[in-house]
């Protein structure tokens, strides 16, 4: 569990600028101890460059970083008390496996049991005890960042970055990995801040995640909060796959006009002042909300729909289908048989559903 009362990072005021160009802009951000915050967003959001900046690697433009209360705006990488992992491994392929966890260790002239203590339990932890006498070269992917995790592992410090560590591993190393990473954050109990673009990682691993556009915070909140009620369009776009259906059409009178199909949201829990809205506005339905009806289930909507893509993903179906004109996708069971010109009957609950402006692209 985290600690809510005392925050381990906090970014405060933090823009940074390349020349005329605004990267970040005004970021504010306090990580709680122990806390695991993923950033997330498309490539050339700001993710890594906040990253860097929390790690010193960049300068800020202006605001000002504090990792455990220090003001370290201004001080080297060294001295911030953080251990980053990369997404290149950046081993050395002259030493050994124990000789890359010691090297940063022995830099900082620490006597030779307290190194040898380190290693040894940084060892353990990511289980690479037998490959300590082993060069980089002859290690898998998977080992070398779990190489590239321990020598972060041996500082010794309140406060892990990872930046992307498992983009350059195949599907399946990447899942493994990221249940070692989850693992190491619940033994270790330190706060980690990890960067990525894959919303899986970030919704599996985080505490709270940090979705980022253009070097700024679109929402801050915890996955399910960010899943359930994404505070707008582009959160909801980004957060699901398959992607939410986005429905236009005009809200009036409690109901939704998608071309020329009514759909009623009057159960839906609009925002606070909110509630008589009307104008252009998204319907925003997640794929796994839709249920296929057979006649005795109801759903608060329904409608005909003839399937027109069927694409089969081992435990379920994912379906495309047509509503008012939108093109709409589905999940249901790999057990019920779907087929391209299938009519069928399809229902969801518009409670579940999301609202956005379809102007400003806002919450309703």
């Amino acid at each position: 569990m985290t600690d809510h009362a005392i925050t381990s990072v906090k970014v405060n005021d933090v823009s940074l600028n390349f020349g005329s160009v605004e990267v970040l802009k005004q970021l504010n951000i306090d990580v709680h101890q122990g806390e695991f915050l993923v950033l997330l967003g498309p490539s050339g959001c700001g993710k890594s460059t906040l990253l860097n900046c929390i790690a010193g690697l960049l300068d800020v433009s202006s605001g000002q970083i504090f990792i455990n209360n220090k003001n370290v705006t201004w001080d080297e990488p060294k001295d911030r008390g953080i251990g980053m992992v990369f997404q290149s491994y950046a081993l050395y392929p002259q030493m050994s496996v124990e000789g890359n966890l010691s090297f940063g260790l022995k830099n900082a002239r620490l006597p030779k049991e307290e190194i040898q203590k380190r290693v040894a339990r940084a060892a353990e932890i990511l289980q690479i005890e037998p490959l300590l006498a082993r060069k980089p070269m002859a290690l898998s992917g998977g080992q070398r960042q779990r190489v590239a995790i321990g020598r972060a592992l041996v500082r010794d410090v309140d406060v892990f970055l990872f930046d992307e560590p498992l983009s350059n591993l195949d599907a399946k190393l990447r899942s493994d990995l990221r249940v070692e990473i989850k693992r190491l954050h619940q033994r270790l109990k330190n706060t980690m801040i990890y960067v990525t673009h894959d919303q899986i990682e970030a919704m599996t691993l985080a505490d709270r995640i940090a979705i980022m556009k253009e070097g700024i915070i679109q929402q801050l909140d915890t996955p399910h909060a960010i899943y359930n009620k994404p505070v707008n369009l582009f959160v909801a776009g980004f957060i699901g796959s398959p992607s939410m259906n986005f429905l236009e059409g005009e809200l009036t009178n409690g109901a939704v006009d998608v071309g020329g199909t009514s759909v009623s949201v009057g159960r839906y829990g609009f925002e606070p002042g909110n509630e008589n809205w009307s104008g252009r506005a998204v319907l925003g339905v997640r794929p796994e909300h839709v249920i296929v009806l057979n006649g005795v289930d109801t759903q608060p909507f329904s409608f005909d729909a003839t399937i027109e893509i069927v694409e089969p993903m081992g435990a379920d179906t994912i379906a495309w289908t047509t509503l008012g004109g939108h093109s709409f996708t589905f999940r249901a069971d790999s057990e019920l048989n779907l087929e391209e010109g299938q009519k069928i009957r399809l229902g969801f609950d518009p409670a579940r559903a999301s609202l956005f402006d379809a102007v400003s692209g806002e919450r309703i």
